[in-house]
Order: C-alpha cells, then structure tokens, then sequence
C-alpha cells in the first residue's frame, strides 16, 4: 500500500512511495506525531540520481524487517535535497561536524524538536569493516533515547549549538594581489598532466573556471592572466575529450571517478550543463578553440532535446543507472562494438580508446584522450578522414543505443537551475545568432514567469504543480537569467521581472551583517537560518545576489546595490581566498567589479540594436551590461532620454559618466 508520498511532487520522493516505511514529508505534522509519541525522527535526504541512495532504499528502505523496525521507534521523514536546499544545508552541517564528511543518502537522527542526536551518510545493510549497519544504528540511537535520554539531549543542543553559531571571521575586501594569489593557489592544486583539479574524484569545478575565464579576459597580459589561460584551455580540453563527456549524444556527467577524466558517476545534472554550456561558448570567444564552441552547441542541444519539459522548464537530471545498473546505457562491450561496426571497430578503438578489456566492468566508456597523431599513426587516415570515419561510428552507435532502456529522469524543474540555462541559451543566440536557442530560452523564462511564480511569488521547483517557496539562490539566478534575457531581445518585460527579484531578494533575503540568508525572514521552519559562502558545484546564492545587484546597479544606476555587493564580497572574501576552488564566483564577479562595468544603452530598430551590438556578443565582454531599446518610453533607467538617430545610436557610459553616442559597430567596438 502506498505511503504518505504518494501525494508528493519529487521524483526522489515518488520513488519510496511504496516503501513499507512510513514516511512523512518534511513539515508540522511529521514533528508533532513524534513529539506525540515521544521518539526519536530520522531524517533521509538524498535526490533522484543519486546511486548510493538507490543501494541504501533497496537494503534497508524496501525490507520490511528494517521498515516495521523503523516503523515502531522513529518517525520517518524524507527529504529531496533538491526541492529543499534549506533542510539540506542545516543538517549537512551537522553530519560535517560529527564525521568530518558529508554526502548522500543523508542520514539524521533527530529530536522531535528537531535537534540533531546522531548524523552519518550511508548505512549498509549489514556491517562491514568500520561502517556499522543501519540496523544497529538505530538501535543505538534509540538506546540512548530511552536509557540517557539527558545525554542524548545534551549531545542534540552541543550540536545545533556548534551548527547555529555565528560566523565570526573578519571580512574584508579583496585586492588585485590578492586575487592574484588566488591564481596562484589554484595552480597548486591543478592537475598538470590530466587537467583539472586535485585528484579522484574529479569535479569539473564550474565556478573555479568562471574566475579563471574572467582572468584571462580582464587581466589578459598579467601573469596571473597567462596562468588562469592555460588552466582554463587545459581543463576544459581534457574534459571534453575526457569520459565525463557523452560523445554521441553531449552533456557531461556530475564528476569523474578517476583522476583521468575517463569513467564518469554517470549521472548528469542541469547545473553542470547549463553552466559547462555557457563557459565553452565563451571559452571559444577567448581562445578561439573551435572544439569549444562545438562542445558548447552539443551540450545546449541536448538540453533543448533530452531535458526539455513541455511546459518550457528543463528537468533537473538524467540517473546513472538504466535497468538498475550505473552506466549499462552509456557503455560499449568489445562484442557488441565488433557487431555493430565490424572491421570498423578497430578504428572505433583507436578513436575512442576501446579494448577487449574494456574501462568500466568489463565494458568500455568512450573517451577521446589519445592525441590525434597517434590515431593517425594507428589507422594510417588523415585528419579529415578520421573525423569522416568518426562521424559514421557515432551514427551506427547513436542508433543502437536509442533503442537501449534510458536512464530515469529527474522531471522536476528546479527553478535556480533553469535561470542558469536561461542565462546559457541567451547568450548562446545572441552570439551564434540561432534563434533555436532564443526560442528555449523564452520557453524557460515565460514558464518561471507563468507557472513557476504562482500569484507573482517564485517557488523553488514544479513538478505538475509549484512545490515549495523559492529560496535566495532561486531568485538570484532567475533575476541574471532574465537581465540576459533582456539584454538580448530588448524586451522590457524580462527586465521588470528581473527587477521584482532582486528587490524581494534584498528586502527578505539580506543580512544586516553583510550578504544574503539562503531562508526568507518569513520561513521559520528551522533550527538555524542557513548562509551559504561556497560556490562549488553551482554559484552560491550570495555570489548570485552579487551579479545580480550588480547588473542591477548598471541599469538603474542604484548606487546603494553596489554598497549591498561589496558588504556581500566582505563576507565572502575569508573563505574565497583560502579556499579558491570554493570561492571562484564570487571572486569572478568581484573582478568584474573591480575592472569597472562599463553600461551601455543600444537604441535603435531591432536590425539596428543587432548591428550595433555585435562587437559585444562577437566578443567575451563580462564587464559590459547591455540594454537595448527603441527611443520610445522605457521602464529602463539607462535607456532614458536616448534617442537613435537615422542610424542607430550607442552611449557608451562608465564611473558616471556617458560619453557622446556612437553609431557603427567599428565605432562602439573601438570604444571598448
């Protein structure tokens, strides 16, 4: 019989809804039926396409000894980590401060008050080496709770004591050398050989690359420039030659579990794409590299096809497993390559690094690490005729695996998530001039206006219905992605809305203190108001709330945004500059402020606001805000009291100052 989320939204969710647990969702009611009987809760977050979720749901979750065990002492709540950051963020912190480690499935024990007890991450079924089963876990939990129930309350207050307190570091504004000094300690830590950063497992670090890229852009002739280049070129290759990539279908998997890029978690998720999609665009415009720019339309079409919704959203995950196997869609035995390809296959081997032993149990995930001489020197074909053969390869292999079992699909639309695709796709039509991409990115800014702000107020995520009230992070990227948006199609519409954001975002998100609370001041439903400061694996909601005060300040010139901005930084700046690789939006955005935003009104016809502005889409420009406009009334403070002229006008301004319009795209392209 199903449980009480049968009524849920999240995939994550519907997929315990026939568990024998008794499962609540998270709210009053799970709380107050504990308080009523007097136990202990215990708490699972995790997310759909989370392998280790799936393992822990099968042993334990699905077994109706552990089940009627957990039935009788606790009451269970589960949570989908994606749905609510909020509830996932508090109780993180307390399984760092009890085990020095976090990760998912999320396992918390708690008080009926909601004061964590105990905290751990997965718990096998039965006990193996130092990982005690989930079983006797319990058992001492509940021990505890009945034979020393004042030390299990004392623990439960040391703890929320230890997650609770305030942040009590020095913030201060962050210089030149000291961002200098951030390139330095990210090259410390780059992988020189295989590209990247640190060891296995290996996370692609998007944030990390955004500052990287803007250091290369702002301070190109530095040698803190010259380093963040060739990081960022040697990164970004080896990806997207490396097996985190999908290379008949695009979009890259979570991480890699090597340090070689070769064997994805082969899960992919919308935050990894939307932003992997936007920085090789833009990589290309950097370094000129064609193979970026070919990543980036392949990962953009594959969200516009795999991950789209037909209400306008993208889903937020595509699993690792398919048939109950993590990558059985994805990989390749050396059998089935020699009946699919025949005399081929060889070539294939070559190309993609397949062997009869295969990379991954036995079967093999294509990669293109091998350099192109050596492939040349194996198959004795030349450059075009490898890419020939290699085109003829994919389509046999693309047929065969469409007729594979895909893996699940996350059809939850995350709201912070899609602004970042719609900030990706914007950009993408502006420079590769293909309305394809300005197509999606209307789709997913009018279904964030439409379904996803019910009654005008933004939710978090929607899955057939809008789910839970949006957070910091929500706001902040939806407002840059609709700033983009506008920036593109000069449609004032996405601007106001962009506007309405950013003054909820600062009106019941911010801290006195200095940057932005993840909570609204009206969401009191947890033990501690959580205040994120790292930026991996997806910008933090404050280094979001910093673009977006800061594109904000451009457009209206509301100079008390930047004051917010850089009390924001000052919080950030502690633990951006010690730790880089967890700060690197936040020190990409404040480079940005620091090189001074140059703001520009574009007024003319809709062909003359194209032809004008192509000096800035035809280039990487992250300290230009644009707006477009018709002469005619405008909500746009920026656009105000400009005229076109018979050609098109364009008023370069920066410091408070405009100068005289310009007219022609050589024009404005010599201002900047």
């Amino acid at each position: 019989m199903p449980n009480r989320l049968t009524n849920a939204t999240s995939p994550y969710l519907l997929q315990h809804k026939d568990n024998p647990v008794d499962w609540f969702e998270w709210g009053e009611e799970a709380f107050a039926e504990a308080s009523g009987r007097d136990v202990p809760v215990i708490l699972s977050v995790g997310y759909s396409s989370c392998h280790w979720c799936h393992v822990m749901a099968h042993e334990s979750f699905e077994d109706d000894v552990t089940a009627a065990y957990m039935n009788e002492h606790f009451v269970n709540i589960k949570v989908d980590r994606e749905e609510r950051p909020d509830v996932d963020s508090v109780y993180m912190d307390a399984v760092t401060a009890m085990t020095g480690r976090g990760g998912w499935p999320m396992t918390v024990f708690l008080t009926p008050d909601a004061k964590p007890i105990f905290a751990g991450t997965y718990f096998p079924k039965e006990t193996f080496g130092q990982h005690p089963s989930f079983m006797d876990v319990m058992a001492a939990v509940l021990n505890a709770w009945t034979t020393n129930r004042p030390g299990a309350l004392e623990q439960a207050d040391q703890i929320t004591s230890t997650i609770t307190q305030t942040d009590t570091k020095v913030g201060y504004l962050p210089t030149t050398g000291n961002l200098d000094r951030a390139v330095t300690t990210l090259s410390n830590v780059f992988d020189r050989k295989h590209g990247g950063f640190g060891r296995a497992p290996k996370f692609p670090q998007e944030p990390t690359l955004e500052f990287l890229m803007r250091m290369a852009v702002l301070r190109p002739d530095s040698e803190s420039g010259i380093l963040a280049t060739s990081m960022l070129t040697h990164a970004l290759t080896a990806m997207a030659d490396g097996g985190i990539y999908d290379h008949l279908a695009g979009g890259f998997a979570r991480y890699s579990v090597d340090s070689q890029w070769i064997i994805p978690h082969f899960e992919k998720m919308l935050y990894n794409n939307a932003q992997l999609a936007r920085l090789y665009l833009r990589a290309w415009q950097v370094t000129g590299i064609d193979r970026f720019r070919d990543v980036a339309v392949e990962v953009l079409d594959y969200l516009d096809t795999t991950m789209a919704d037909p209400s306008g959203g993208l889903h937020s995950a595509e699993d690792a497993d398919s048939e109950g196997v993590e990558g059985k869609f994805a990989v390749w035995t050396w059998d089935e390559l020699g009946e699919i390809l025949g005399d081929d296959r060889e070539i294939a081997a070559s190309i993609y690094g397949t062997t009869p032993e295969g990379n991954f149990e036995g079967a093999n995930n294509l990669h293109r690490l091998r350099d192109v001489s050596a492939v040349m020197e194996a198959t004795g074909l030349t450059i075009p005729e490898i890419a020939e053969a290699r085109v003829a390869i994919d389509e046999r292999l693309r047929a065969i695996r469409q007729h594979r079992i895909a893996p699940g699909r996350d059809d939850k639309i995350v709201t912070a998530w899609n602004g970042l695709a719609l900030r990706s796709f914007a950009e993408a039509a502006a420079i590769l001039d293909d309305d394809r991409y300005l197509l999606r990115a209307r789709s997913i800014a009018t279904f964030l206006v439409n379904e996803a702000s019910p009654d005008g107020a933004l939710v978090r995520s929607w899955r057939d219905r809008p789910g839970h009230a949006a957070f910091a992070d929500d706001l902040a990227a939806v407002a840059v992605g609709m700033y983009t948006l506008f920036s593109v199609t000069g449609d004032e519409g996405w601007y106001t809305f962009a506007e309405t954001l950013v003054g909820q975002l600062r009106r019941d998100f911010a801290d006195s203190e200095g940057g932005f609370f993840a909570t609204s001041v009206t969401n009191h439903e947890l033990i501690s108001r959580p205040k994120n400061a790292q930026d991996n694996p997806a910008p933090s909601d404050n280094s979001l709330a910093m673009e977006a005060l800061q594109i904000h300040a451009a457009l209206t010139g509301d100079l008390s945004a930047l004051d917010e901005l850089e009390r924001t930084m000052k919080f950030l700046a502690p633990d951006a500059l010690s730790n880089p690789a967890f700060g690197g939006y936040a020190l990409a955005i404040w480079l940005t402020h620091q090189s001074g935003m140059k703001e520009i009104a574009i007024v003319g016809t809709p062909d003359q606001q194209q032809s004008l502005s192509g000096p800035i889409w035809g280039q990487f420009h992250p300290d230009v805000i644009i707006a477009p406009g018709n002469g005619g009334p405008t909500t746009v403070p920026l656009l105000l009291d400009r005229t076109a002229g018979e050609a098109g006008s364009a008023y370069v301004c920066q410091n408070l100052t405009c100068d005289l319009p310009v007219h022609t795209p050589q024009a404005l392209a010599d201002r900047l």
